[in-house]
Order: C-alpha cells, then structure tokens, then sequence
C-alpha cells in the first residue's frame, strides 16, 4: 500500500507536467525538448530559496512555476522572433539550461536535510487530521504524512486541471488554441499568432517548472539530471489518457491526461516491483511510449478489416 500511495502521489505531481506536455503537443503540435531542462530549472530555483533562503514552500513552488515560464518564454521567442526550428530551440534552451541549473543550484544535487517543505507540512497535517503519524487504509498500516502529501496533491492539481479548462475556454484561451489549429485564420483576423504560440509555451512550462519544484520537496532533493528524458513521460502520459478518453473535448482531454499519467506512473511502478532494474527504466519508458503510439494505429486497421467488406 506504501508503495501504491507513493506511486500514485509522483503520478499526480507529474501530471502537471503532463498537462504542460498537453498544451505544447495537442495545442501547438511542438514536442517541447524544453521541458528537460524547465523541470530542472524549477526545480533548481525552488530548492534553492527553500535550502539556503528559507522562503515559504508556497512561494518557491510559485518561484518554480515562474522559472519554468521563463525558460518557456525564451524557447518561444526563439522560434517566433528568430524563425528557430521548434525541435531546434527546444534543444537549444534545453542545453543552455543544464549549464544555468548548475549554477543557481551551485552544485549537481542539493539535499532539503531539515528544511521546511510541503512534506513537512504534510507530516504535522497528518498527524492532527488522522490523530497519528500512522493511520489504517482498508487494513494497511500507512504513513499520514504519506496519505497527506497524496490528497494534498490531488487537491493541488485539480485546482490547476480546473483554472486550465477554464482558462483555454476564454477568448484568449480559444484563440490560442485555434492558432495552433489554423494560424492562417487567425492571421487574417487580425491575430497574433507568434505572440499566442509564446504564451502558450511560457504557460506549459510554467506547468512543468511547478512540478519539478513539488517533486523535488516530495523526494527532498533536487538533482540537476532529475528532468533528463521527462518529455517522453509527458508525451506518454497524453497518449495513454487520449487513448483511454477519446479526447472528444478540452476538459476530457486534460482528465485524460492526468488519468494518463497516473496509470503511467503505475505502470512503472509495477515493473519495478517486479525486478526492473532502475538502470533500464528509460529504456522501459521509451518501449511504453512506443506502444502507446503504435497500438491505437494498429487497433484501427484490424477493426476496419473485421468489418464486412472492407478489403
């Protein structure tokens, strides 16, 4: 059950970065290579105010979500105001950030020994909501801090589900969405499509940056390779949740994500419990998105040639 709480808890932080995944792969059809480094780079600012300027977790997770925006922001202009091959830029920005990530952190890994963090909270939340630090789960002995950080999260990231459907359904939000679908459109109303196509990526890797900064206090370290081959993660999980929802509208379309990235999570964690060796896990992580691309594909053509007729 401990594992199955924590597996849950690192699948619903990173569907934040799924959904950040979402809007650059679904919204503007750009796999964003930035996000390996934005992740990081959230994750870098935040441990850094926490660990040696003991800024409130709130305001290093917001700190995070900025420095992800900015990363995003410079990946956008890259490719609107300097006409950089999308891929290109995101490669650009990516590598540029390995080397900033180094030096905000100072060193490659910093540690949160007897830092206050959202698990610190979670720990002194769990104790007065269930009366103790462990509590029963349907005859499991857990952690409360543990089933804490889990609600916690669940709560944190249907917030920021919620504000994002809300967001994509103003004006903005749909013009926005219809300059990835048909930029010459919205050319021709007056629109400004690179100016969308930037905010829009500042506002993905906004997303991704906050879950670095959470998933650095969950773990309570931040590394600075901790981001490295995260966009497969993301573009996983908005495949598995397209395939399981259909994707038939905005809001399926973002549960479907999460729900992607959850049972991605999953799917990991029950290959580890299995034996995996962690140095293959990304090899494991590449197989399954390869599946994931390839089996709607293949589904398809052997319903059509079940059908009568069909040749």
């Amino acid at each position: 059950m401990t594992l199955l709480i924590g597996a849950l808890t690192l699948g619903i932080i990173l569907a934040l970065l799924a959904l950040g995944v979402y809007v650059s792969y679904r919204i503007f059809d750009i796999a964003d290579i930035t996000v390996d480094g934005s992740l990081t780079f959230g994750a870098a600012v935040a441990s850094v105010l926490l660990v040696r300027h003991g800024i409130h977790p709130l305001w290093a997770c917001c700190a995070g979500f900025a420095a992800g925006a900015t990363a995003g922001l410079v990946s956008g202009i890259l490719q609107t105001r300097f006409r950089i091959n999308s891929l290109l830029a995101g490669i650009l920005v990516m590598t540029a950030l390995y080397s900033v990530n180094l030096h905000v952190m100072g060193r490659s890994n910093i540690p949160f020994l007897g830092t206050v963090t959202v698990a610190t909270y979670c720990e002194q939340l769990g104790v007065a909501w269930f009366g103790a630090a462990e509590t029963d789960l349907w005859g499991w002995t857990v952690s409360s801090a543990d089933l804490t950080m889990l609600l916690l999260m669940f709560a944190l990231v249907s917030c920021v589900a919620l504000a994002l459907w809300a967001f994509l359904r103003t004006d903005i939000g749909t013009a926005m969405r219809a300059s990835g679908d048909n930029p010459q459109m919205i050319r021709a109303l007056g629109g400004n499509v690179e100016n969308y196509r930037i905010f829009g990526l500042a506002v993905a890797n906004g997303l991704v940056g906050l879950a670095g900064a959470l998933w650095a206090q969950y773990q309570n370290f931040a590394d600075v390779q901790m981001g490295i081959g995260m966009v497969v993660w993301g573009l996983a999980s908005v495949i598995i949740g397209e395939a399981l929802t259909g994707a038939s509208s905005v809001g399926v379309a973002i549960v479907g994500t999460i729900v992607g990235s959850i049972l991605f999570r999953q799917l990991v964690a029950i290959a580890l419990s299995f034996g995996l060796n962690p140095n293959d896990l990304k090899l494991v992580t590449a197989v399954f998105v390869f599946a994931a691309l390839i089996l709607p594909d293949m589904m398809g053509k052997l319903s059509a040639r079940k059908q009568p007729g069909v040749a």
